[in-house]
């Protein structure tokens, strides 16, 4: 069964889903961004989560295009789902499979708690200057193949271009 999705105009802090995912930097010590907002919702827990993590090299607890999971503390969402995306440097050095690798990540540790909805963000879009079209069909692709076992998918969007791009990608895809 493919579950249902929704391209919102929202803040991701307040949607109601099992998960919400957090475009995050390595380090998941927080940001700015999406990053920042999550952090300061879910509350100084949060922070004490991801410090708990363990570091797979100094400073980096989650590599660009994998993901981590703790608690969502004082969010509506019971987990937050940090994965970290690639900075555009031109689209030549892997940031596409990068980006795709985030939300193949996120739906596996979301398949993996037996999670049955969650919402992205667009990952990747805000500082670090990942395209919204193209990261949008990206996000699209990954996320209508990999969806198995989940019954719904939020991709929320902070702003009104944002969404027009989500949209205008989900067209291209179904062929409408």
């Amino acid at each position: 069964m493919k579950p249902a999705l929704d391209i919102v105009e929202a803040d991701i802090t307040t949607l109601d889903v099992d998960a919400i995912v957090n475009a995050a930097n390595e380090t998941l010590l927080g940001g700015g961004g999406v990053d920042g907002a999550i952090h300061h919702a879910a509350g100084p827990d949060l922070l004490a989560a991801c410090r708990a993590l363990p570091q797979v090299r100094p400073g980096v607890r989650c590599p660009t295009g994998q993901a981590r999971i703790t608690p969502g503390f004082a969010l509506p969402a019971r987990f937050v789902i940090h994965t970290v995306g690639p900075v555009w440097r031109g689209g030549a050095r892997g940031e596409a499979d990068l980006l795709a690798s985030c939300y193949r990540q996120s739906l596996r540790l979301a398949r993996g708690h037996a999670l049955r909805g969650i919402a992205f963000p667009a990952i990747s879009c805000g500082v670090y200057g990942y395209p919204v079209a193209q990261a949008a069909r990206i996000a699209l692709r990954e996320v209508t193949a990999a969806a198995t076992g989940l019954e719904r998918i939020v991709l929320c969007c902070f702003g009104a271009a944002t969404a027009a791009a989500y949209r205008a990608a989900l067209r291209d895809l179904s062929g409408r």
